[in-house]
């Protein structure tokens, strides 16, 4: 049994990629990045555990693409990796960024063969380009570009990031506690994806799957006697409402459970669940927001939607096309992309009997091809 252990950090907001998605839902094939990344290490068996810190907004859905030692990260690299450390018992203990995706066995095997030599042993590049610093000319030999995977022991930077003080790396933490660190030569493959544009020195990654994921979304509702009714995030003329824990837009629900389908995130009533007084009498268009945002952060583009709306009651057909405008406007896609059809059930059930109104949606979605946008910013 090895005795370090792997934590990838994964916690961060991508703030600076310049992209909706962030990087760690980045697709590898069928892969989101952080999967890839820890499956590649998983190959390696240089490890007795692996441990991914993530935002609270990624970590369900993490979970349920794999079995590893999920933690929920924090505001800052510093705070999400003494998270992690909790969970670490091993003598040492090996951290990364899921950034660094391309990080080789070779390369990994090179570092954990140090251990022992001192308390972090840490990779660096070297500087070929005139420094200056504080407008001096400086000695770019004494310079260094420093990059995880760092290997630490375990006891050792548990106590230094105890110290009331933030730090960008893990060997920076150990030395000012008064700890040891041994530099060795890193490697280009290793370098750290900041800006969309760090995708092309990555010869590591192929890109994303082109399938198309399908998902389909149904309910219904109940008319009351609330003075107002919304469907498909349109305002209709009517005497009644719906009868809900939101403002009742069963159109937008079932649209959003085809999304949550497709993207396999689970369904409305566990991401708005009618417990919470957080979502009393909202507006159902801000749902669908919610679930937009997240449907593009975790890597995922709209391809399009079609909605089926049975109802005897009210009649919508002079409603349609705002609907379709609505939603595209949400989607952040063209209104050709949004489908709306209208239909009765001939008198029949429920609907039939004017007490409510049913809809069905389906929704299909595509990875975001980075492929083709990584050339960004480069100019």
């Amino acid at each position: 049994m090895t005795d370090t252990t792997l934590i990838l950090l994964a916690a961060g907001s991508s703030s600076r990629f310049e992209c909706d998605v962030k990087k760690q839902w980045l697709r590898i094939g069928h892969l989101p990045l952080w999967q890839f990344v820890a499956r590649k290490c998983v190959e390696t068996k240089l490890f007795n555990k692996i441990i991914i810190t993530s935002s609270s907004d990624d970590i369900e859905f993490m979970k349920s693409y794999d079995s590893f030692t999920f933690v929920e990260g924090s505001s800052t690299r510093q705070k999400s990796l003494k998270n992690a450390l909790k969970e670490v018992d091993s003598e040492y203990v090996l951290v990364s960024d899921i950034a660094r995706s391309c990080v080789n066995e070779e390369f990994l095997k090179k570092i954990i063969s140090k251990k022992g030599e001192a308390d972090c042993i840490v990779p660096y590049l070297r500087v070929s380009d005139t420094i200056v610093y504080k407008n001096e000319t400086i000695d770019r030999e004494e310079v260094k570009r420093i990059q995880t995977p760092q290997l630490s022991k375990t006891s050792v930077i548990k106590e230094a990031l105890e110290r009331d003080e933030e730090f960008t790396d893990e060997s920076s933490a150990i030395v000012a506690n008064g700890g040891s660190r041994e530099f060795i030569l890193g490697e280009n493959e290793a370098s750290k994806i900041t800006y969309i544009r760090d995708l092309n020195s990555l010869s590591c990654l192929s890109q994303p799957s082109s399938d198309i994921l399908s998902g389909t979304g149904f309910d219904v509702h109940a008319f009351d006697d609330k003075e107002e009714m919304y469907l498909g995030g349109v305002k209709i003329d009517s005497t009644f409402g719906f009868k809900a824990h939101s403002d009742g837009d069963v159109a937008i629900h079932a649209l959003i459970d085809a999304l949550l389908g497709a993207a396999g995130m689970g369904d409305i009533g566990m991401m708005f669940p009618d417990s919470s007084d957080e979502y009393k009498d909202i507006d159902s268009k801000i749902l669908l927001q919610r679930v937009v945002k997240k449907i593009y952060n975790f890597g995922f583009i709209i391809v399009n939607v079609d909605l089926t709306i049975a109802a005897q009651t009210p009649r919508i057909g002079k409603y349609k096309l705002q609907m379709r405008k609505t939603i595209a406007e949400i989607l952040n896609c063209d209104s050709s992309r949004v489908n709306i059809k209208a239909t009765t059930t001939e008198k029949l059930g429920f609907i039939g009997r004017s007490e409510g109104v049913g809809v069905i949606a389906n929704a299909n979605l595509k990875y975001f091809d980075w492929t083709k946008v990584q050339n960004k910013g480069n100019n």
